[in-house]
């Protein structure tokens, strides 16, 4: 298993970095709602929508809503819906600590994780276009924003392997512990200040990126844990299939999503 997500991810990330830094953010923006529509068809799925025609609608009205974003992107729209995405992802702390909240697949419950998608997943879209249009260097934050995740997942896979032993969530993921959770802080810290420093940050806006960086780690592991309770509930082990030894979309985006509106809006903070 192990091997099959090393070859995925090997094949994957130079495809990822390769459209990132060639595409104009236009086109970027249109690969990456494409994206995220296959991965709000797998949230569908988890939060109960068995009939395909539901979900099909459902992508309709997304498609709707992403172009209409897009249109309006350009004013303050951009930044009211980044900061209500990183509020969403703290009001997602505090479901992760009510494990049974919605778990029942009532009407109700359904409603609620589909209106949670929705928080889940356009902001993070916004946050995409905010980082990959940004001057300067716009193309290159964004990658910057992904490797720290990257970094964070790898990091918390060896640290936990080596140093693992009170879990995280046990309930939500149990393989997930607290030593994994340092060592992704640690890596995701190092990757943005050496991204940093590349990309010309320098002074006083060094440490200011390195607490974006834990806020940025932080979010992401709450963005896994989120999507782990959303297959629990499902009673499922991946959203989906489409990765061999990797999942669904959701399973690759689940940290992606979280991360991305906190390290833009943290970047507007700062002046970067």
């Amino acid at each position: 298993m192990l091997a099959q997500r090393v070859l995925t991810a090997l094949l994957l990330a130079p495809l990822a970095i390769l459209i990132i830094l060639l595409l104009p953010t236009p086109w970027f923006a249109v690969v990456g709602a494409a994206v995220f529509l296959g991965a709000l068809e797998e949230w569908a799925r988890l939060a109960g929508v068995r009939q395909a025609g539901g979900r099909i609608a459902l992508l309709l009205v997304a498609v709707v809503l992403f172009a209409l974003l897009w249109f309006a992107h350009a004013g303050p729209l951009t930044t009211l819906l980044l900061v209500l995405g990183v509020a969403w992802w703290l009001l997602a702390c505090v479901w992760l600590g009510r494990f049974a909240f919605a778990a029942a697949p009532t009407p109700e419950n359904r409603a609620l994780k589909l209106v949670a998608g929705a928080f889940v997943m356009f902001p993070a879209w916004m946050a995409v276009i905010a980082l990959h249009g940004r001057e300067p260097h716009g193309h290159w934050w964004m990658l910057l924003a992904l490797i720290i995740v990257w970094a964070a997942d790898i990091g918390a896979y060896f640290s936990g392997r080596r140093f693992g032993k009170r879990k995280l969530a046990p309930q939500i993921s149990p393989g997930k512990t607290r030593a994994g959770a340092y060592g992704a802080l640690v890596a995701g810290v190092l990757v943005a200040l050496v991204g940093g420093w590349l990309l010309g940050v320098r002074g006083t806006a060094m440490p200011g990126l390195a607490v974006l960086a834990v806020f940025t780690v932080a979010a992401s592991i709450v963005g896994d844990l989120l999507e782990s309770l959303m297959k629990r509930h499902a009673q499922v082990k991946d959203s989906g299939t489409i990765f061999p030894g990797h999942g669904g979309l959701l399973d690759r985006l689940d940290s992606v999503f979280a991360a991305l509106p906190v390290f833009a809006l943290g970047l507007w903070l700062l002046g970067l």
